[in-house]
């Protein structure tokens, strides 16, 4: 099941979106073809648990600098298509209903909830955390709970046969988070464990919930 747009329209041209779009993109072009080793650079700029939380200053910048980095790297070309996708669809409309300046500070802050939200739940972890998940996240909360009902244009695969379904946000998002929780329970079972930051997505998410109405109350003021 892959989204690919909504039907939800907008009033104003997503600057921003496009613009955190390019920047991500850019980056993970640096990233990909920089003469340093890739594992050295997500070493360096990648935002690593403990080191947020103890202030420890080991990597080239501050650790609280990593939370910023590591929002606009990603660890291989699919990681970087899967969050660009749901921010295309996505965003525009929460640009659209917060406006320029609003909509970058809450993507900036849900992406530090969502950094912080990792850290507190592998406090001794001294594996790097990268990726715009965290702040997309938080973006698809904003989503969920002001368009429930906005169909989504969805790419249903059956064996070797694709249909495409407009189904409600409410049904792709609320299907989405399930998942995060359910792999976020699994994965606290499991010592040592890498991949994916599951409870970052979940401090992200829950921060778009809660701080919407919140910031549009900003907009109106």
């Amino acid at each position: 099941m892959i989204p690919f747009k909504d039907d939800n329209p907008t009033t104003i041209f997503p600057f921003v979106t496009i613009g955190l779009i390019a920047v991500n993109t850019i980056v993970f072009i640096l990233q990909t073809f920089s003469p340093s080793d890739p594992r050295q650079i997500v070493l360096a700029y990648g935002a690593i648990p403990n080191y947020l939380l103890r202030f420890e200053t080991v990597q080239p910048i501050h650790p609280a600098l990593t939370v910023f980095t590591s929002m606009f790297m990603h660890g291989g070309f699919l990681h970087l298509a899967g969050n660009m996708l749901y921010l295309w669809i996505f965003g525009n409309n929460i640009e659209d209903k917060l406006g320029h300046i609003r909509y970058i500070m809450f993507y900036i802050l849900g992406g530090i909830v969502a950094a912080y939200s990792h850290a507190i739940t592998e406090p001794s972890s001294m594996l790097p955390m990268i990726g715009a998940s965290g702040a997309v996240s938080g973006i698809l909360g904003a989503y969920l709970l002001l368009f429930p009902h906005a169909r989504v244009y969805t790419l249903i695969f059956f064996g070797f046969f694709v249909r495409v379904v407009r189904l409600p946000a409410i049904f792709i998002i609320g299907f989405w988070i399930v998942i995060q929780f359910i792999n976020g329970i699994i994965s606290k079972g499991l010592a040592n464990h890498g991949g994916v930051a599951w409870f970052a997505h979940i401090g992200g998410f829950a921060f778009g919930i809660l701080m919407i109405k919140i910031f549009l109350g900003f907009k109106r003021r």
